[in-house]
């Protein structure tokens, strides 16, 4: 077990270390960059790829897209309440409760510890949590109506292609297979190294309300997925990935919303660090309980 452990976490460390590493030794890393290639390219063309091998039903990717919206709208309501009873502002804390980073460490744990089934489930995390925030978190960070942000959003358009694809049976051709599996195995170390380049930007200010922000949603989204799976009679890898994603840590883009928008971001920058650095403290016995 200990080397399973090691198998799927290492990877995941390792390669956010030399992010942090890299950023703290003064070395260049254009972000803006990194994350423009990974947005626009990376991920659309993972998710091409993943879906248009997809060894799994449409009508079961759908439903655990499902089951991933309904926690997204746990989150919500949860976060809402506890905010409120706290008296603190719900656009500046509200994102970073709702939305767990699903993509930058999401995907790649979800992939080391189940392969490429855990992969593909986990896309359909990623895609509906990124659909929701490029919508209503922009809204909540901003103030204002953000379709037009999520029709300028590739990922969108490549999940409708290769879902229409899929149903329709059309076969693509291998050397478009091989073009975008290429281009999207870049995505995972890319994403792992800006995690670890944006970590090591972070300063943390006001460390309890950070802390217990992030506390709450690490605990918050165990019991959330935990429910669902329970709920939902999830089992196997579909069971892991649901408790595993929603367990993750606040998201990068919370902070680079309450950065561009003014919400607080120090605050939110304390509660990404901080949940991140408690995720990997709590991973092992997390992947324990999972596998």
């Amino acid at each position: 077990m200990f080397d399973i452990l090691l198998n799927i976490i290492a990877p995941v460390v390792i390669t956010a270390g030399l992010g942090f590493y890299w950023a703290k030794s003064g070395r260049a890393f254009s972000t803006e960059t990194v994350t423009g290639l990974v947005t626009n390219i990376g991920a659309p063309l993972l998710i091409f790829t993943t879906l248009d091998n997809l060894d799994m039903q449409l009508t079961a990717f759908f439903e655990f897209a499902m089951i991933a919206a309904i926690a997204a709208v746990s989150f919500c309501i949860i976060g809402l309440a506890v905010l409120s009873v706290l008296k603190l502002n719900i656009r500046d804390y509200l994102p970073g409760l709702m939305f767990p980073n699903a993509g930058n460490m999401g995907i790649p744990l979800c992939y080391f510890a189940f392969g490429e089934p855990g992969l593909a489930l986990a896309i359909a995390v990623f895609t509906v949590f990124s659909m929701i925030q490029f919508t209503f978190g922009v809204w909540l960070s901003s103030g204002t109506n953000s379709v037009l942000q999520l029709a300028k959003t590739p990922l969108i358009y490549a999940v409708a292609i290769a879902l229409i694809t899929k149903f329709l049976g059309i076969e693509i051709p291998q050397w478009i297979n091989n073009t975008t599996g290429l281009l999207g195995s870049l995505t995972i170390p890319l994403m792992l190294l800006a995690l670890g380049v944006s970590l090591a930007s972070l300063s943390i200010s006001h460390i309890k309300l950070a802390t217990g922000l992030s506390l709450l949603r690490l605990s918050m989204g165990f019991a959330v997925g935990y429910g669902l799976a329970l709920l939902f009679n999830l089992e196997g890898v579909e069971r892991g990935v649901i408790i595993l994603e929603c367990s993750m840590p606040v998201a990068v883009f919370n902070y680079l919303f309450s950065l561009r928008y003014k919400r607080a971001h120090s605050h939110v920058a304390g509660m990404v660090l901080i949940s991140t650095l408690l995720s990997f403290i709590t991973l092992p016995a997390l992947l324990l309980f999972i596998l």
